[in-house]
C-alpha cells in the first residue's frame, strides 16, 4: 500500500470512528432525555397533573415564564408523551449525531425561542409537551445542511424533510387542544439555531 493510500485509509478510519462515537453518544443522550420525560410523567400521573399546572407555560402570566424551561418535559398524559417520543428520539438523535456541544446549544435556543413565542401568543393558556422540540429539531436538521453546506448534512436534511414533512400540518391552527403556536415557534427556534450555530467559513483575503 502506498503512502497516499495508507493516509487516505487512516483518514477514513478516523472519520468512521468519530461518526460511530458521535452516534453512540447521541443515542445515549436522547435515551436519557426520554427517560427523564417518562419519569416526570409518572410523577405527574401520581400527582394528578399538578406538575402540568404548576410548571407549564402560562401565556401572558409573568409566573408562567418559568414554564419555558420545564414545559418540554411535561405532557398531558402518557398518550401525549408516546406520540412525541419516537419523533423526538429520531430527530433529536440526528440533531445530536454531529456533536453534543452544538446539540445542547441548539436545544437551548429552541426551548427559549419556542417557549417565549408560545408565551407571547397564547394568553392565559397552559402549554406543555415536547412537540416544540420535535418541530425545532426538524427545522434544525433540515436547515443545518443548507447553512453548513456539508454533503452528509444535506443528505440527512433532505431525508428528514421527505420522511417528516407531514408534521408541518401541525402548524395550522385547526386542531382543538393542540398548541400550533408551540409547533410554529419551535420550528422557528430550530431554523435560528441552524443559522447561529452554522460552521463559520474563513473569510477570503484579497491577493
Amino acid at each position: 500500500m502506498s503512502d497516499d493510500s495508507r493516509a487516505r485509509y487512516e483518514s477514513v478510519k478516523r472519520g468512521a470512528g468519530t461518526l460511530l462515537t458521535g452516534a453512540l453518544s447521541a443515542l445515549v443522550v436522547m435515551l436519557v432525555i426520554l427517560g427523564v420525560m417518562w419519569g416526570v410523567e409518572v410523577v405527574d400521573y401520581v400527582l394528578d397533573g399538578t406538575l402540568d399546572r404548576q410548571f407549564g407555560i402560562v401565556g401572558w402570566e409573568p409566573d408562567g415564564l418559568a414554564g419555558i424551561l420545564f414545559a418540554p418535559f411535561l405532557h398531558v398524559g402518557f398518550g401525549h408523551l408516546m406520540a412525541n417520543s419516537l419523533p423526538l428520539l429520531v430527530l433529536g438523535f440526528l440533531a445530536a449525531v454531529r456533536g453534543l456541544g452544538r446539540f445542547f446549544a441548539a436545544s437551548a435556543l429552541i426551548i427559549v425561542i419556542g417557549g417565549l413565542g408560545t408565551w407571547l401568543s397564547s394568553p392565559e393558556i397552559i402549554t406543555v409537551g415536547a412537540s416544540g422540540l420535535v418541530f425545532g429539531y426538524f427545522g434544525y436538521v433540515v436547515c443545518r445542511g443548507l447553512f453548513d453546506r456539508r454533503a452528509l448534512d444535506i443528505v440527512i436534511g433532505v431525508g428528514v424533510a421527505i420522511a417528516y414533512y407531514s408534521i408541518l400540518w401541525g402548524l395550522l391552527p385547526n386542531q382543538q387542544g393542540i398548541s400550533w403556536q408551540g409547533h410554529l415557534f419551535g420550528l422557528i427556534g430550530g431554523i435560528v439555531a441552524a443559522w447561529v450555530l452554522r460552521r463559520k467559513r474563513p473569510a477570503a483575503l484579497p491577493s
